[in-house]
């Protein structure tokens, strides 16, 4: 009697389960055919308030999940008590591996487990969450997913360099393809802040000093990574980073207050966001600074008042990693994290990345500091964007298609085509291209430095992925004409091996010296709670660059100007080659070297890319895309300022290199400008570029305006238009770019953008400081 009894109650529960699963499928929000806002509006309806306040929750996600002998992943503990507890709905860094996160080759997850992983959360969360809503996965992309196994390319600023959109497109399909292969679909980057401080950590993020090269890079790289069609199979989400006004932050330091007014905001830093969003960007984080007192994560005049009524965006915000609880914390202007919350929702923060602030949204719902309204409102645009990538019915990936679309043959050659149009030509006496029967020592800090390739945010490499400078070489050179010795590091002094170098460039015909920065991270480095390093004297990182690392100088670190000084005594032709996160002072080498170059950092085939240069496989044409200052002092150097600087008492005011500035192993002459007018606000400036030298090679040339009389006072020059195309020798280039409103507009007295009649000086050159064309247009 018990088994029968026992077997009917289990028959009855089986009808149960498959009625309910039935009706689950049948449910608005679950039918595939219905428009998306009515299965946003159904599944809203049908939400609790902790359901949805998850939504909006981003939780660091590295730990929720276990490895089960190298080739099964498994929920771990923690999720299933967070998912149990705060219904979460999007996790950040779940595939991260670093330092900070104590992820390594060994316990992290390589492309084929971090697909399994993704399905084994998904499949958790669809099977034991009441309403079965999938997962959003966002990773760190700021230069390549930060993740092993995956494709490293040069940092922001190295592929501003390069002026070229189209290296910029399809390295944000790598990206996109390598991020939702492994089953995650927001990546976040690219990074758009104007960089006026150099000595703030994080310049190499970047894209610049220059709001049209930084939003057409960016513009460019949002249409790689899927242009805002999340049909796409492989299209992202991008976030844009950081809103507003964070690379320019009071001494240069991470975080610290920004000083800009409104109109500057609006000229300057601004339209690269904008730019962004127009080509389909999704996302947009704040960021930790405050603007005129006011804390970037709860500044609803730009959060509600620009982005969404101005512009009209339709995506969702996300805080910086607890930049929320530093509305109470850091800046004050909270009494508790629940306040802080509240300001941030009412501001338009959709998201907490971290999400310990909207843990508290019920109290600060029940104390009546935000609305029910607020909640929803921001629970739909993240619910938008789930429907709309189809995570319902499609939240699973192939781990197969994972582990062999990441880091493909296809994928590496982008890094490699990336890493050879960054490199920078500064300097060269002739020195360079060098033969390949020349003798050469190899020396410095960055001569054979894996991570120093490679930037911040990066995770670890397996043996042999990345090239170094050494490597590059040695595909030239045998090793019998290559004598390579380290000198010294980058900070530690008592790494002293400068005798041995200079012993090496007695017994070469030619030296090349790799020297500048470091941003590698290191189990010894303490870490803050947002992942930036903490800079203190127990630190013994060769780290100067990198998020947290702000500098005070810009000068070399270490014994490296020592090493540079003995290798010039030897009297052999001295090549130096910097790599670095941010402009370092090149006074000693632009007077010294015999040549000089800057790479940044190049990426996982730097090493290759550089000694393609300088043994002349490649013609280099990258750009500066921010000014090189002579000292600290001229800080802010950049180029389009508000007035022609005086000179110093001790120094010109002009930067050592100015922005736009790069070489290349063959010469150009510029001609035929011609500017023709379509209506009153549009016109069209064509031009001529030959290639007089010997060598085929690129070109970039540059358009610059002058507003000569406006309402307010504008930039001596602006770049309005740029192009970067190959000519081979003796051949002649046509160049033709088109002026409309917005290269012509400026922000009024009444903070308008109009187009004001009048004259505009233009100006097309190789750089800002080499301008070889002239002409007048005017708007009417």
């Amino acid at each position: 009697m018990i088994m029968r009894r026992m077997n009917i109650l289990m028959a009855l529960l089986a009808v149960t389960l498959f009625s309910s699963a039935r009706q689950k499928d049948t449910l608005p929000y679950r039918d595939a055919s219905l428009p998306v806002e009515q299965r946003v509006s159904d599944l809203l309806s049908r939400m609790t308030l902790q359901e949805k306040i998850g939504q909006l929750r981003c939780t660091l996600a590295w730990n929720y999940y276990d490895i089960i002998g190298r080739k099964h992943v498994v929920p771990s503990a923690s999720f299933k008590k967070d998912m149990a507890e705060g219904h979460v709905g999007m996790l950040w860094a779940t595939y991260r591996a670093d330092p900070w996160t104590r992820k390594t080759l060994d316990n992290g997850l390589n492309p084929r487990l971090a697909a399994l992983c993704g399905n084994a959360l998904q499949k958790y969360v669809m099977e034991h969450t009441r309403l079965g809503i999938p997962l959003f996965l966002a990773e760190e992309a700021p230069h390549g997913h930060m993740a092993i196994g995956t494709t490293v390319f040069p940092t922001g600023l190295g592929l501003a360099a390069t002026f070229d959109r189209e290296v910029a497109r399809k390295v944000g399909s790598v990206i996109a393809r390598e991020v939702r292969l492994q089953g995650a679909h927001i990546s976040y980057g690219p990074v758009i802040d104007l960089c006026r401080e150099p000595r703030w950590s994080r310049v190499e993020e970047n894209m610049g000093e220059d709001p049209v090269l930084t939003g057409s890079m960016a513009a460019a790289e949002i249409e790689g990574l899927g242009g805002g069609d999340l049909t796409k199979p492989l299209a992202t989400i991008p976030t844009l980073k950081h809103f507003i006004g964070y690379g320019t932050t009071e001494g240069g330091h991470n975080g610290a207050p920004t000083y800009l007014g409104k109109r500057e905001i609006r000229q300057f830093f601004l339209p690269p966001f904008r730019q962004a969003i127009r080509a389909g960007a999704l996302s947009v984080m704040t960021s930790y600074n405050s603007l005129d007192g006011i804390p970037s994560s709860m500044d609803d005049y730009y959060l509600q008042g620009v982005l969404r009524k101005e512009w009209g965006f339709r995506g969702f915000t996300v805080s910086d990693l607890y930049s929320i609880d530093g509305i109470w914390s850091t800046h004050h202007v909270a009494r508790d994290l629940a306040e802080a919350a509240a300001d941030a929702l009412n501001a338009g923060v959709d998201v907490d990345l971290g999400g310990r602030s909207y843990a508290m949204l019920q109290t600060a719902l029940d104390r009546g500091l935000t609305t029910q309204a607020a909640i929803d409102t921001a629970c739909a645009r993240v619910l938008r964007m789930k429907f709309e990538m189809g995570l319902f019915e499609h939240p699973f990936v192939d781990p197969d298609k994972a582990a062999k679309g990441v880091r493909s043959a296809e994928n590496r050659e982008v890094a490699h085509v990336a890493a050879q149009k960054v490199i920078t030509l500064l300097k060269n006496d002739g020195v360079l291209p060098l033969s390949k029967d020349v003798k050469v020592a190899l020396v410095g800090p960055n001569a054979d430095n894996v991570y120093n390739m490679l930037g911040d945010y990066t995770a670890p490499q397996e043996q042999g992925n990345v090239k170094t400078v050494l490597d590059g070489v040695r595909q030239y050179l045998p090793d019998s004409r290559i004598s390579y010795v380290k000198g010294c590091a980058i900070r530690d002094t008592t790494a002293n091996d400068i005798a041995a170098a200079v012993e090496a460039a007695k017994r070469s015909d030619v030296v090349i010296a790799c020297v500048g920065g470091s941003s590698a991270r290191d189990f010894k480095t303490s870490y803050k709670e947002t992942g930036a390093a903490e800079a203190n004297t127990n630190t013994v990182s060769d780290m100067e660059s990198g998020e947290g690392y702000d500098r005070a100088t810009l000068g070399l670190l270490g014994l490296q100007d020592r090493l540079l000084s003995a290798l010039k005594r030897t009297g052999k032709p001295l090549v130096v080659v910097y790599i670095e996160g941010r402009p370092l002072l090149k006074n000693w080498a632009a007077e010294h070297a015999d040549a000089l170059l800057t790479a940044y950092y190049p990426g996982q085939e730097g090493g290759s890319a550089i000694a393609d240069v300088l043994f002349g496989a490649y013609n280099p044409a990258g750009r500066l895309p921010v000014s090189v200052p002579r000292a600290v002092g001229q800080l802010p150097v950049y180029y389009n300022k508000k007035a022609v600087p005086q000179n110093y008492v001790e120094m010109t005011a002009k930067p050592l290199y100015a922005f736009g500035y790069g070489l290349s192993y063959t010469s150009f002459k510029y001609s035929n400008l011609r500017i023709d007018r379509k209506d009153a606000t549009h016109f069209t400036v064509a031009f001529d570029v030959t290639n007089i030298g010997r060598r085929d090679g690129d070109e970039v040339p540059q358009l610059y305006l002058r507003d000569e009389v406006a309402s307010v006072a504008q930039p001596v020059m602006q770049l309005r238009a740029f192009d970067r195309k190959f000519i081979k020798a003796g051949e002649t280039c046509h160049f033709s770019f088109d002026l409309g409103p917005e290269a012509l507009c400026i922000v009024d007295r009444n903070m308008k953008e109009v187009v004001e009649p009048g004259d505009f000086t233009v100006m097309v050159g190789s750089s800002s400081d080499n301008i070889l064309l002239k002409g007048t247009l005017t708007a009417e």
